[in-house]
């Protein structure tokens, strides 16, 4: 359900806004403003994906191995485990 709100817009950004309104891209400031809020949100998933990646980058070090290397190992710990 959309809430109402109510917002202080310094001039410039107001003038921003109407420009977008202007170029028929958005009809409305609502439109405007919740487009702005959707791109925020996927920069920070984004941000939060490349976050969680490089942590798990530190935590286990670069891959020095070659693809046959790792394919060599997954094999072995399969015959260990008795997959393979």
């Amino acid at each position: 359900m959309a809430k109402r709100a109510s917002l202080l817009i310094s001039e410039p950004n107001e003038k921003w806004i109407q420009a977008q309104i202007g170029s028929k891209e958005f009809s409305s400031r609502s439109e405007v403003l919740n487009d702005l809020i959707r791109k925020a949100r996927k920069t920070e998933a984004i941000r939060e994906r490349l976050r969680l990646a490089e942590t798990s980058t530190e935590e286990r070090g670069w891959v020095t191995r070659t693809a046959d290397q790792m394919l060599d190992g997954f094999k072995e710990s399969a015959r260990r485990n008795g997959e393979l």
